[in-house]
């Protein structure tokens, strides 16, 4: 299985959102230069609290609260610095902050489900945010989404953005998410699974979980194709 075979086709029919957005004639190559614009496009500058999601508002935010840390590395293990890495959310009970989000669930005031950060010099990123929960999404019947993060990687340069998502270990919705199924093979799938993290856990504050995120070669992490 080559590199473009690991990553979920256009078309997945379980996952009925690409039957209308699968490109349905062969894709068209723009011309060399037409998006190959050097950063900064888009402001590099990170705010303080940007990387910590529980902080961005006047009070807490309902939910559990948790860190996601992990390392950005390509495919000989070395660490990309100065990734922008952004991340979206639903908060704690399944709700996006997005007015096409009509879940019947709460929003949380103290919670708008975004952030930001840079990788350092080893690659490392690291948020503090709240366990997102899980959502119905009508794909099917009776489908919920299982809790998941979005992630965005900005290198430097703007057609250099890479997007993917999250799981978290244990979590029994998994084997149900075409999403997450489209993905060819349980490798692939398995790489969109954090672990649980003990060492970065803080005592009687917040549980862990690490995520790294390989760009290229056989322990790539599989990310989503925009046609």
């Amino acid at each position: 299985m080559n590199e473009d075979e690991r990553e979920p086709p256009y078309l997945y029919p379980d996952y009925v959102g690409t039957r209308l957005r699968a490109p349905a004639k062969p894709l068209v190559s723009l011309p060399e230069g037409f998006h190959d614009f050097p950063a900064p496009l888009f402001p590099r500058t990170i705010a303080e609290l940007d990387h910590d999601l529980t902080r961005q508002h006047a009070g807490e935010p309902i939910g559990e609260r948790i860190i996601v840390t992990g390392r950005v590395l390509d495919s000989d293990g070395r660490p990309i610095r100065n990734t922008i890495v952004e991340v979206w959310q639903a908060n704690a009970a399944g709700r996006y902050l997005d007015q096409d989000d009509q879940h019947p669930a709460p929003l949380d005031p103290n919670f708008s489900g975004a952030g930001r950060c840079l990788t350092d010099n080893d690659g490392r990123y690291r948020f503090i945010t709240i366990k997102p929960g899980a959502y119905p999404w009508k794909n099917h019947r009776n489908a919920w989404r299982p809790a998941h993060i979005h992630f965005s990687l900005f290198g430097s340069e703007f057609r250099s953005r890479l997007v993917t998502q999250m799981y978290f270990p244990g979590d029994p919705l998994m084997p149900r998410d075409p999403i997450l199924q489209s993905i060819p093979d349980q490798a692939g799938r398995e790489r969109l699974v954090s672990q649980f993290d003990p060492e970065t856990t803080v005592p009687e504050w917040a549980l862990a979980y690490r995520w790294d995120i390989v760009l290229r070669g056989r322990a790539a992490t599989p990310f989503e194709d925009e046609p």
